[in-house]
């Protein structure tokens, strides 16, 4: 009896002792068809671009925005080989297992998330456009995560129109493994170039002017949901973490793809 009464004591002990398992103390995660996420923290930063930023949009004008809630974000673009073990299907041009999934429609990214929601009993999206740019940026004010230029040895692009002080490089035309080139502060990869990804807003050439100040979601409507981070085809000025674009929902193209948030839990 004694020494079931000192087994009891120690469990209790461990438990308390043991380090918390929230899901907002896990800065990784890794889910149960191998996707790795990593925890983007709640912040402000300055969505869009300065005046003085090289071959800019006039519709990226500058302003603040608060991001209140962290979330994971995919480390990589959504790969051929997943797309497959959830969807049973792969349409993408380039094949390869670890090359990121391309002519995906808007309806099919969101029916992913869908069927993983189910599968595994946790809520994903797509990232919201204001949440795209924060994670790219990842604290950097700079036309890109990586600085203000940009060379085919950072990002796979039209390596002939670099910007900044980099040199011309390579175009390889297509596709490349994810994670093929360094990530960012937060350890997110292919935040440039490779394949364009959705986002979950519908476009407006004219949303910053009246964009809410926390989560902004986009328009309640519209013709186009947004787009973001370049391609492989693109020259590296449309790789900008501020560059922005909307394709009609139904688009499938080989340069189009995208990256998936997981929603945390309310405690």
């Amino acid at each position: 009896m004694r020494n079931h009464s000192c087994l009891l004591t120690a469990l209790w002990a461990t438990a308390f002792l043991l380090p918390s398992t929230s899901p907002a103390d896990q800065k990784t995660f890794t889910n149960s068809i191998g996707m790795k996420f990593v925890l983007i923290p709640a912040g402000q930063f300055v969505m869009g671009s300065p005046q003085s930023e090289k071959n800019r949009d006039g519709e990226e004008q500058q302003h603040r925005v608060r991001i209140s809630t962290p979330f994971y974000l995919g480390v990589h673009e959504v790969t051929q080989e997943q797309y497959q073990k959830v969807m049973g299907e792969n349409f993408s041009l380039f094949k390869g297992t670890n090359l990121p999934v391309e002519k995906v429609s808007w309806a099919e990214a969101v029916a992913f998330c869908e069927r993983l929601r189910i599968k595994d009993g946790k809520v994903y999206r797509l990232p919201t456009e204001a949440q795209w740019e924060y994670a790219c940026r990842a604290g950097t004010t700079t036309a890109f995560h990586y600085g203000d230029s940009l060379g085919s040895a950072q990002a796979n692009f039209d390596g002939n129109s670099p910007y900044g002080d980099a040199a011309k490089g390579p175009n390889l035309q297509r596709t490349t493994a994810v994670g093929s080139y360094a990530p960012n502060k937060w350890g997110l990869y292919d935040m440039h170039g490779n394949v364009y990804e959705w986002c979950q807003d519908w476009y407006d050439h004219s949303y910053y002017a009246r964009s809410a100040r926390e989560d902004p979601r986009g328009p309640p409507r519209g013709f186009s949901r947004v787009y973001r981070g370049g391609c492989w085809l693109d020259r590296a000025e449309l790789c900008r973490s501020a560059y922005r674009s909307g394709f009609v929902p139904t688009a499938r193209f080989s340069n189009l793809g995208f990256r998936v948030s997981l929603v945390l839990p309310k405690e």
